[in-house]
């Protein structure tokens, strides 16, 4: 009978999802907040974990944090439940190495469905490694954070600061990079020569395999947007871990689909979203990213603010002065302090 530990603090869902189960023919245990679960967690040992995320004492974000740096629970299937359904809140439990994500409200079937995948997953992995330990560590790389450490432990490290390239547009397809720590920004150039951004990527993020496939040649170029240390990973290595696993593969695709769900949203907004809300949208974009200094304020270049937001770096800078004037940041010199976060959200 498999363990199942239910962490929420809602105790009429908690009650109840812990039924369900039960009459399913689960072994349940609960914990009403993320403290207690990663004490029950540690204890137990289930098989696997459901996690709400927006809990007292410690968010299910923290949970998840705290179980995968401990040997005993980190490879145990994780779950979010939550009612956070937006892009940025999913693929921050993916990075973070959750398994799924279900929303609430939830239907009986989807539930039981995440767990059956998700224990079916394990039971495979277990056999197919019991039978791989004579062939190589290759095997061994089941999960995205599998695939994380063995790129930090096998690949080459490199530093790189502001402005310098890790690659351009049109270079040999060679690397798949891990940032270690600092921000990369990738981008390209249309006909005109004006730069757009294509994405921004912080510590423990993958970039470099935009092109990976049947394209030799990078589609875009990279340069960090600070001090920034990378692993990369030789290209010829990275195909060698997909082909060898299956489900690793499967895990990365959902991790791409989420960033090109992103990309997506960012295209929406450049073409049909008012300068006031693509404005406001790439001030907490970068926000997310960027590190704060110790006045609470991020360094970021006008001229990327303007790309990320496909609009002219004057009229950025105009509404930049008219968000100031509202109180919703503080400009000094060249740095932003974002100071009514909910109201830059809900600006149209």
């Amino acid at each position: 009978m498999s363990k199942i530990l239910i962490i929420e603090d809602d105790p009429l869902l908690r009650e109840n999802t812990a039924e369900l189960l039960g009459l399913s023919g689960y072994e349940v245990f609960t914990a009403a907040n993320g403290q207690k679960g990663v004490k029950a967690a540690k204890e137990l040992l289930p098989d696997l974990i459901i996690c709400d995320i927006m809990m007292p004492v410690l968010d299910g974000y923290g949970v998840l944090k705290v179980l995968s740096m401990e040997e005993t629970t980190k490879f145990i299937p994780f779950v979010f439940m939550s009612a956070k359904t937006e892009n940025k809140d999913i693929r921050k439990g993916m990075a973070l190495g959750a398994d799924d994500y279900l929303t609430k409200p939830f239907e009986e079937t989807d539930l039981l469905g995440a767990i059956e995948s998700r224990l079916a997953k394990i039971a495979i992995l277990k056999e197919r490694n019991s039978l791989a330990l004579t062939v190589g560590d290759v095997f061994q790389i089941a999960t995205i954070d599998d695939l994380k450490c063995h790129i930090k432990n096998k690949g080459k490290s490199y530093d790189f600061k502001i402005g310098e390239y890790v690659y351009k547009e049109g270079d040999h397809v060679n690397m798949v990079f891990i940032i270690i720590r600092g921000v990369v920004k990738t981008h390209r150039l249309d006909e005109q020569g004006k730069e757009l951004i294509t994405g921004v990527y912080k510590e423990s993020d993958f970039f470099g395999f935009g092109s990976f496939g049947n394209t030799p040649f990078y589609a875009e170029s990279a340069t960090p947007l600070e001090h920034t240390t990378l692993v990369g990973l030789r290209n010829e290595e990275f195909r060698n871990i997909l082909q060898q696993n299956s489900l690793l593969s499967y895990e990365l695709m959902k991790l791409l689909a989420v960033n090109l769900s992103e990309t997506k949203t960012q295209l929406l907004e450049m073409a049909y979203g008012s300068v006031r809300k693509k404005t406001a949208s790439t001030i907490l974009k970068f926000a997310e990213k960027l590190e704060t200094d110790a006045e609470g304020c991020i360094h970021i270049l006008r001229t990327d603010l303007a790309s990320v937001a496909g609009m002219a770096t004057e009229t950025l800078i105009r509404t930049l002065s008219s968000f100031k004037k509202e109180g919703l940041i503080e400009i000094k010199d060249r740095n932003i302090k974002v100071i009514d976060i909910e109201k830059l959200k809900k600006i149209q």
